[in-house]
């Protein structure tokens, strides 16, 4: 029999939700929700277990990972019990329930772990640099450029990315397998065929990829003016020029950060300049919809969400200035730049792709992923 924990609510307003108690159970919320079916009352079966306080029926739950935040249930709800914003902080708080570090809920619910976690991290990379830094010579390429290696010469940069990026898949792994223990494995008497865990697979890969199910959620307004979900395809193109960067700085830095000035029509600058503008104007756009707050999705915004968009917009600008600085042959704001670069860069991947805003590029396709393997293997029964 499942238990209620009174202090839930409680617990949950620490990640973002304030007035779901105000929900009456009159079902505009489903009723309005493109999710919702037969077997599934998207969002109100979430908002009645939180108000119940049934703690363990949510973190076994997947519906918050399945929800994309269109935002038409807090438009239509009658009692403004804000259905929208419950599930997004259902999302931060199940990201701590993995977390079996015990970090994720301290960032999520702690100003001074988030800011004070970041100005450490920060200060380990200014540390390195003050202690192990190349020379900072002045003398440039036969292209005029700068010899950003020989300050930081790559292949050490490259053993730190490898620590960075082992370090970061401990944590993100560990943390899937904890959700697929406490959702997958907690259906007693269910059992999984092996097949089922490999043919099931194509809607991982295909939904990580592609992110499609953020075009389920969206406004009716929105689809009225675009052929398409603008949301999801600027959310892409962020998520895609994001994996990229990430890809080429962890295997390919030798490549990506060379003292050669190519033409922009060079592979390496090509995909730094496709990187560079989907980072940029993803950035930009979801700076301006959180400032506007115009539309229901990005009307309430938690000091995380903040957060990851500043340190991104400044990883981004400094990214773009290290590149200019280096292409027209100026050494010394090259060099402090690519310093300021990394003290900001590290902490943003350390914090938010295991414990924060990142992880959600994981969680959700994983979910969708063991949703699929229940109800494959429920109908194979």
């Amino acid at each position: 029999m499942a238990s209620i924990d009174t202090q839930f609510g409680n617990d949950l307003k620490k990640f973002g939700a304030i007035d779901f108690n105000a929900c009456y159970n009159c079902g505009t919320c489903t009723a309005v929700c493109s999710l919702s079916d037969e077997q599934n009352s998207f969002p109100r079966e979430m908002v009645r277990l939180s108000v119940l306080g049934l703690r363990d029926n949510i973190n076994a739950s997947l519906k918050p990972w399945l929800c994309y935040y269109c935002g038409q249930c807090t438009t239509h709800c009658p009692q403004d019990a804000k259905p929208a914003e419950l599930m997004m902080s259902l999302r931060r708080y199940l990201t701590s329930v993995y977390d079996w570090t015990g970090l994720g809920r301290k960032l999520y619910t702690s100003k001074v772990w988030e800011f004070g976690t970041i100005i450490f991290l920060s200060l380990i990379i200014l540390a390195l640099f003050v202690f192990f830094h190349g020379p900072m010579t002045t003398e440039l390429t036969d292209q005029g450029g700068v010899k950003l290696n020989t300050f930081a010469p790559w292949k050490q940069v490259e053993i730190g990315d490898w620590i960075m990026a082992g370090l970061l898949s401990f944590f993100l792994l560990s943390n899937i397998f904890n959700m697929y223990l406490k959702i997958v494995r907690k259906e007693r008497g269910l059992k999984i065929p092996l097949k089922l865990y490999f043919t099931e697979l194509y809607y991982l890969v295909i939904h990580f990829f592609t992110q499609k199910q953020f075009s389920k959620c969206d406004t009716l307004e929105t689809k009225k003016k675009f052929a398409f979900s603008s949301y999801w395809v600027i959310h892409w193109f962020l998520m895609s020029g994001y994996v990229i960067m990430f890809i080429m700085i962890v295997f390919f830095l030798g490549w990506f950060q060379t003292d050669n000035i190519y033409h922009w029509t060079h592979p390496q600058r090509f995909l730094g300049y496709y990187a560079t503008a989907g980072l940029t104007v993803g950035v930009i756009y979801f700076f301006i919809a959180r400032i506007r707050k115009k539309d229901e999705k990005s009307r309430h915004s938690h000091v995380t969400d903040w957060t990851f968009l500043v340190l991104l917009f400044i990883t981004t600008i400094t990214g773009i200035l290290v590149h200019i600085f280096r292409v027209n042959g100026m050494p010394y704001p090259t060099y402090y730049t690519y310093v300021i670069h990394l003290m900001v860069l590290f902490p943003m991947l350390m914090i938010e792709v295991p414990f924060s805003k990142w992880s959600h590029l994981a969680y959700r396709p994983f979910a969708i992923y063991f949703d699929r393997l229940v109800q494959a293997a429920k109908k194979s029964v």
